[in-house]
């Protein structure tokens, strides 16, 4: 019994010298420990040994199966360590390489003409209400004094679902969702995405964006109007703009105003941009119709108001002197790039 214990622990020791991975030590323990292992099979036949042989033997069997166990265990932890720094030095980094440089991102022109109109209304007090771009023709339209078959629904054709869902002309229908549900004072910009049946040039498009404004309170006035526009002015194009009043007409407002600012090119001097004049329009405003603010539950009698309605890609375009709106939609990176990091 000696002599077969001697030749397994000699086999052993020769396997776990030749053993180059785990797997092979694994196999090892099988053959030798396993449930038709060598070493098991012979505690499986101490049944045929003598009452006094087998107390020896078993001792003898159990003291070879904890040095195997041990034997095995040193192997796999030696194993480990090889592979270990066998990994370490194929996936080391060469630190003296030099890294691949990360792009960073500009803020789009849009975006930030937005968050700039945005700040400049917040510091004024306003606050900003957004509604959906799928709106029904009740709130684009009709309580915006424009009835069904109103002329003026002409210069706003749109994108309809139906005869009563439609994509939004302009942000508007967030100022009558706005009157319905809040009592006065009033005062919010609603900045978004609206959609109109436009033809493609080099100033129009199907989509583009607005940020209109709302001031409803008693007392209100066109000189309201025209300093909050004046503020707006010089907070986005400088000290020393100004903005300029021309008679418009709009069915939601009355009296109505094409807004034109100082060009900011020539300061009012004249130049190519402006065309000799020395101003631009960039918005339309006026003082909330009596009738829209009776339609939405607000007394006219009272309360008074004013509503103004800007492009921001036309104000983008004058504070970039950007020559086509649709440079602003393509993503080209020549074009973005331009305009740095920063914002506004």
């Amino acid at each position: 019994m000696q002599e077969k214990l001697d030749e397994i622990r000699r086999s052993v020791q020769e396997q776990l010298l030749a053993a180059g991975d785990s797997a092979q030590v694994e196999q090892i323990r099988v053959s030798v420990l396993g449930r038709k292992g060598e070493l098991t099979a012979l505690l499986k036949g101490m049944g045929k040994l003598s009452p006094e042989e087998r107390p020896i033997v078993g001792q003898q069997v159990n003291a070879l199966r904890q040095e195997i166990e041990a034997a095995l265990a040193a192997k796999e932890a030696e194993l480990q360590e090889k592979e270990k720094q066998a990994r370490l030095e194929k996936e080391a980094l060469d630190v003296s390489i030099p890294g691949k440089p990360v792009k960073v991102g500009n803020v789009h022109p849009l975006s930030s003409t937005l968050e700039k109109i945005i700040t400049i209304f917040t510091g004024l007090g306003f606050s900003v209400v957004e509604g959906p771009e799928v709106e029904l023709d009740h709130y684009n339209f009709e309580l915006l004094n424009l009835p069904k078959n109103h002329p003026a629904r002409d210069a706003q054709d749109t994108f309809y679902f139906n005869e009563n869902i439609l994509l939004r002309t302009h942000t508007s229908p967030v100022q009558a969702r706005t009157m319905l549900s809040q009592k006065p004072p009033i005062r919010i910009i609603c900045p978004g995405r609206v959609y109109r049946v436009d033809e493609l040039d080099a100033t129009h498009s199907p989509v583009f964006s607005q940020c209109e404004g709302l001031v409803i309170d008693e007392g209100v006035t066109m000189g309201d109007l025209k300093g909050t526009l004046d503020a707006f002015a010089q907070a986005m194009y400088g000290e020393g703009i100004q903005t300029r009043f021309r008679p418009s007409f709009f069915p939601f407002t009355e009296p109505s105003a094409e807004v034109d600012v100082t060009c900011a090119a020539c300061k009012g001097a004249g130049c190519r941009i402006c065309k000799g004049t020395g101003w631009i329009e960039i918005l339309g405003a006026g003082m909330v119709n009596p009738h829209v603010l009776e339609m939405c539950g607000i007394d006219p009698e009272r309360y008074t108001g004013f509503a103004f309605g800007i492009g921001i890609e036309r104000v983008t375009n004058l504070k970039y002197n950007v020559p086509d709106m649709h440079l602003l939609f393509e993503n080209d990176l020549r074009f973005l790039s331009q305009f740095g990091k920063g914002r506004v």
